[in-house]
C-alpha cells in the first residue's frame, strides 16, 4: 500500500465511519447553522481540512454552498467522486481569494491542533473577516480536559502538534473580535451522565473526548435574536463534574465505614459491660457446666 493512502487509511479505522462522523456533525451543529438561513438567502461555507467530506454533505442538504479545502489528494480525490466542491489548499491559503463579508460558515473540524499556533491566530483572524454579519465560525478540536485523551490518544495521530486548551481556543476568538464564543464540550459516552456511580476510569476518561468552539461575528441586535438560542444551551461533561460526583461516593463509602466502625465500637463496649456484670459471674457455673456436658457427649460419638 502507498504512503499516499495512509492517513486516509488512519483516518478510516480511527475516526469512525462517514456514516458515524456525519451524524456527530448534524447533532452538534445544525442547531447553530439553520438560522443562517434566516439571515441570507446564499450561505457560501468554507470547510477547512475537509477529509472524507461529510459535513459538505450535510451543508449541501441543507442548503448551504459548501466547498472544501484540504491537503490530503486521497481524501479530495473521495469528494470529487461524490460531487463535491473540493480543491487542495492549505487552510491559511484558502482566505486569500476569498472578499471580506462573503462568508456565512468557516468550520473546521480535527484541523487546529495540526497547526503551528501563528497559524492558528491567522486563521481565526482571516475566520472574522471573510465572514458575513452574524456568520459563524465552527472550530472542532481534542478536549484536553480529557486526561486519556491529553496523554494518549491524542499522541496517536501522527501529525498532531500539541492540545490546545479550550479556555486558549476560546479567548482567541474573542481576542480577534468576535461577538458571541460559545464552548461545547462532545461526544462523551452518553450512559456517563446517568451512571449511578462512577469509577476512577470514568473520572480519567470520561470528560468530553472533544470541544467545539462556536463563535459569531457581530451584527444586529435582531440578527442576534434569530440566531441565539443554541448559544444558551449547555452540553458535555466535565472533569469537575465527574470528579464531584466520585468524591460524593468516596465521602458516602467513608460515611459507611465510619458507621459500621461506631456500630462494632458500641457492640464491643456493650459486651465488656455484660462481661462485666453481676449476672454474668453468677451463670458462670451454669454456663461451665454446660460446657462439660457438651464435651461429655461429644466424646461419646
Amino acid at each position: 500500500m502507498s504512503d499516499d493512502d495512509f492517513y486516509a487509511t488512519f483516518t478510516d479505522r480511527h475516526r469512525g465511519s462517514r456514516e458515524m462522523v456525519k451524524a456527530r456533525l448534524e447533532s452538534s451543529y445544525l442547531a447553530f447553522i439553520e438560522p443562517l438561513k434566516l439571515l441570507y438567502e446564499d450561505c457560501p461555507a468554507l470547510d477547512l481540512g475537509c477529509g472524507r467530506g461529510e459535513w459538505l454533505e450535510s451543508l449541501e442538504a441543507h442548503g448551504f454552498a459548501a466547498h472544501g479545502v484540504d491537503l490530503d489528494e486521497g481524501m479530495l480525490a473521495g469528494c470529487r467522486e461524490r460531487g463535491f466542491s473540493v480543491e487542495k489548499q492549505d487552510a491559511v491559503g484558502a482566505f486569500a481569494p476569498l472578499a471580506d463579508d462573503s462568508q456565512a460558515l468557516v468550520s473546521a473540524f480535527h484541523l487546529v491542533e495540526h497547526i503551528p499556533f501563528e497559524a492558528l491566530q491567522t486563521l481565526v483572524r482571516e475566520t472574522l473577516r471573510v465572514l458575513k454579519p452574524g456568520g459563524l465560525m465552527i472550530l472542532e478540536t481534542p478536549n484536553p480536559e480529557n486526561i486519556l485523551v491529553s496523554t494518549s490518544g491524542f499522541y496517536l495521530d501522527p501529525t498532531h502538534q500539541r492540545p490546545i486548551p479550550l479556555h486558549l481556543l476560546a479567548f482567541l476568538a474573542e481576542y480577534y473580535g468576535f461577538a458571541r464564543v460559545k464552548v461545547l464540550r462532545l461526544h462523551e459516552a452518553p450512559e456517563l451522565a446517568a451512571k449511578p456511580a462512577v469509577t476512577l476510569l470514568d473520572v480519567l476518561g470520561g470528560v468530553s473526548p472533544d470541544y467545539a468552539v462556536v463563535a459569531q461575528k457581530s451584527c444586529s441586535a435582531e440578527q442576534m435574536a434569530l440566531t441565539g438560542q443554541p448559544f444558551a444551551a449547555d452540553k458535555g461533561l466535565t472533569m469537575e463534574t465527574l470528579a464531584a460526583q466520585y468524591d460524593r461516593q468516596i465521602a458516602q463509602i467513608e460515611a459507611r465505614l465510619a458507621q459500621a466502625e461506631a456500630r462494632a465500637a458500641q457492640a464491643e463496649l456493650e459486651l465488656h459491660a455484660l462481661y462485666a456484670s453481676r449476672s454474668w459471674r453468677l451463670t458462670q457455673p451454669l454456663r461451665d457446666f454446660t460446657e462439660a456436658l457438651r464435651r461429655l457427649r461429644g466424646g461419646r460419638q
